[in-house]
């Protein structure tokens, strides 16, 4: 008869081994399954203007269309629930740019919404977006490395974004690349839409009601033109306005930015002037300037 080794376990020892393993193993399962994933939504505000406004209005210039942001988030948000149907959104990122980054009154408003974060880029001389692919990269990588996302929905179309993607997925996080229909070609470079785990694409109709052309207003050619200071007090008017509307605190942030006002400022500055004067000041450099002048004069005079 065969003597076992005393240094080696026994049987019963192993089996009792693998019974307390394996139920180990259960239990970290079952608390696995307990845990919901969680999903965010990052979203390049700049490839959303060119590409809805491309495809709804025929235009990519922010100023000919209005886009009804709150509205197109909260599509967003719904779709994420129908794709990710076991997930909790952890919140939407929208990036766009602005002027030495400060918040215009659209971008202020965006902030406000719930569970969205805004986080700006700036702007150069020719309304380009700078900075913003940086910030979506440090953000996704971030949350994907301290394991706060398993999904993330992307919503861009910009080489750039590739780095960002990578760096996801390197954590273990699955990027979905979101994009918006183009009228003809892409809109997405393909190195991006060869990294990401999966592609959706909106199209005419889910934008459609989203984006909205503005009316443009045409004027007799024979309406004598404005005097300079008429134009310099209408301006004064629409500050007065515009101060009454956004308080004292958007004053703040739209100082610093003197003599220079935020595209969407100076489009509806514009529009509300030629309304009132009934007079197109398109085309008319010297009487632009002194609206701006006005509309400057008077908020600092309230400063």
């Amino acid at each position: 008869m065969s003597t076992q080794d005393p240094e080696l376990p026994r049987p019963a020892d192993i089996a009792e081994r693998l019974d307390r393993t394996n139920e180990l193993l259960q239990r970290m399962l079952v608390e696995v399954s307990k845990t919901p994933s969680t999903h965010a939504i990052f979203v390049d505000a700049g490839y959303v203007y060119a590409a809805a406004g491309l495809l709804v209005t025929g235009t990519e210039d922010r100023r000919s269309f209005d886009l009804d942001a709150e509205g197109l988030i909260e599509a967003f948000i719904d779709k994420a629930r129908t794709i990710f149907a076991d997930s909790r959104l952890l919140r939407v990122y929208w990036y766009d740019g602005a002027r030495r980054r400060i918040h215009t009154t659209e971008q202020q408003a965006i902030a406000e919404l719930p569970d969205v974060k805004v986080r700006l880029g700036n702007l150069n001389a020719n309304n380009q977006q700078k900075g913003v692919d940086s910030l979506i990269r440090t953000d996704l990588e971030s949350l994907a490395r301290h394991r706060a996302i398993s999904d993330a929905a992307l919503i861009g179309g910009d080489e750039d974004l590739v780095s960002a993607v990578e760096a996801a997925q390197g954590y273990g996080a699955r990027v979905h690349l979101w994009g918006i229909e183009a009228g003809e070609g892409r809109n997405q470079a393909e190195p991006l839409l060869w990294e990401v785990d999966s592609q959706r694409t909106f199209d005419l109709d889910f934008c459609r009601p989203y984006v909205t052309r503005r009316p443009v207003i045409t004027y007799e050619d024979d309406t004598p033109a404005p005097s300079r200071e008429d134009v310099r007090f209408v301006g004064a008017q629409i500050a007065a306005a515009w101060l009454a509307a956004r308080g004292r605190e958007s004053l703040a942030d739209l100082l610093p930015g003197h003599p220079y006002l935020p595209g969407s400022v100076d489009q509806d500055l514009l529009v509300e002037a030629e309304r009132l004067l009934q007079y197109s000041l398109r085309g008319h450099a010297h009487l632009r300037r002194a609206l701006r002048d006005g509309f400057w004069q008077h908020l600092q005079s309230q400063y």
